[in-house]
């Protein structure tokens, strides 16, 4: 399963990123040689007018070869090239910037659009997904704006009935209430039974930052297991219910979290409900570092992801759906750019990145769950692929694309074929360099090192 979902999200993704260079290029009147799915020696195919169309034997990305583009990376791992060649009208660097530019932004366009038309077909066809719970599990007192600090006397598992006039049956009504109108408002509360009031901000950011701020209800229980992870090692599986961490009872996911934080590279002693059967399992921890509150800290790790919660779906027409595609996507695009300012800024660790392992372990689970699921993480996929192929770095789309407005700059003068040779040069070791780390986080994490 795992394996062929890989083949599936990949395939799929860098076909439609392809196609967006192929269907740019053919339609700026530009010469498109080879459409290639897939990297280095050929393993089949077939030629229609103009174009050879290949898959390729290294299945980590793909390629559009045009006349007259001067893709030394792709020459490179080839091993092929013309130098005999001479330049003709439909060369690419024959056309204005203008339509490279567009056939260069096709790629990254094409997977936002596939990204944004999936969440749109999910939210059509299956419905909204909500949490069934309007439960607290934890309010994180830092990202509070002011005036809601009351929140942080809000009991872990207690349910919101009603903010202001609404009365709340799922937590999307919780986060429709928390971002409804500006001032005052009246929070009721069960379980305890008890009333609060606090004062939605005006401001985006802050409003963002409320909804953060509250976290619903998650039981502990093991979703999935990270391969190689100390709870790997330890014999930990999938939907086991953690009762304790050394004796200690767990009520909720973020009471587990804090256990296993506070014990970097301690050895613990999970207490665990598998099938009706109390078991003890013990493991060392591992350690990793975070960024709290502009602090490095040192905190424990054990390799056990999270259940989402109770899920049900709520029907929507299809310009809702739309909607929902666009607010998906949109939303996705920032939590993925954070992550990358965070790789800069130090707040998150280099560690964290994965290659295609983690690319595969995560389409198997997505499949696992149905294919909604699948075809939402597809689309995430899509976007992180569109993001990290801007990135300035030759090569790179991003890289074309920083080339292209030197040139645009410098008044229609392009880099020298030989300034651009060397800085392929230097982008080809940088991604080589990027996808090694990648994947030695992913042999080590299997290792549990």
């Amino acid at each position: 399963m795992t394996i062929l979902a890989t083949i599936i999200v990949l395939g799929v993704l860098i076909f439609v990123h392809e196609l967006g260079h192929f269907a740019a290029a053919k339609a700026v009147g530009v010469e498109v040689q080879r459409f290639s799915i897939g990297l280095g020696p050929r393993i089949a195919g077939f030629r229609r007018g103009e174009t050879d169309y290949v898959l390729s034997a290294i299945p980590l990305g793909g390629y559009v070869k045009m006349g007259g583009m001067e893709d030394e990376a792709m020459e490179r791992l080839e091993g092929r090239g013309d130098p005999a060649r001479q330049p003709g009208p439909r060369d690419f660097d024959a056309k204005p910037v203008w339509a490279r530019t567009v056939v260069i932004s096709a790629g990254v366009v094409m997977n936002m659009l596939f990204a944004f038309a999936t969440y749109a077909f999910v939210a059509a066809h299956w419905g909204v997904p909500e949490l069934d719970t309007t439960r607290v599990g934890r309010v994180f007192g830092e990202l509070l704006p002011a005036g809601t600090e009351e929140l942080t006397t809000v009991d872990p598992g207690s349910r919101v009935v009603r903010i202001g006039a609404l009365r709340t049956h799922d937590w999307g009504d919780v986060q429709e209430g928390l971002t409804g109108e500006v001032g005052p408002v009246e929070v009721e509360l069960a379980d305890p039974s008890r009333t609060i009031e606090i004062r939605i901000p005006a401001g985006e950011e802050e409003r963002r930052n409320l909804v953060r701020a509250i976290a619903w209800w998650v039981d502990p229980v093991v979703a999935a297991v990270e391969p190689g992870s100390p709870a790997a090692r330890g014999g930990v599986e999938t939907q086991d219910r953690i009762v304790a961490v050394d004796g200690v009872a767990v009520a909720s996911w973020f009471d587990f979290v804090d256990q296993i934080a506070a014990k970097p590279g301690q050895r613990v002693e999970l207490t665990l409900t598998r099938d009706g059967r109390e078991l003890r399992r013990a493991m060392t921890l591992d350690t990793e570092t975070e960024e709290r509150n502009g602090a490095t800290v040192t905190v424990g790790r054990i390799g056990i992801y999270r259940p989402i919660g109770e899920m049900s779906y709520r029907d929507v027409g299809f310009a809702e759906a739309v909607v929902v595609g666009y607010r998906e996507t949109v939303g996705w695009t920032g939590e993925i750019l954070g992550f990358l300012r965070g790789l800069v800024t130090g707040a998150e660790s280099p560690r964290s990145m994965g290659s295609i392992v983690t690319i595969g372990e995560a389409s198997g689970r997505a499949a696992q769950q149905g294919l909604d699921q699948f075809l939402r993480f597809m689309a995430l996929f899509s976007i992180n692929l569109a993001v990290l192929n801007l990135l300035p770095i030759p090569i790179l789309d991003g890289g074309h694309l920083l080339f292209l407005a030197i040139e645009a700059v410098r008044g229609g003068r392009a880099l020298s074929v030989e300034q651009r040779l060397r800085w392929s040069n230097v982008g080809f070791l940088v991604v080589m360099g990027i996808m090694l780390w990648a994947l030695s986080n992913d042999f080590l994490r299997l290792f549990g090192l």
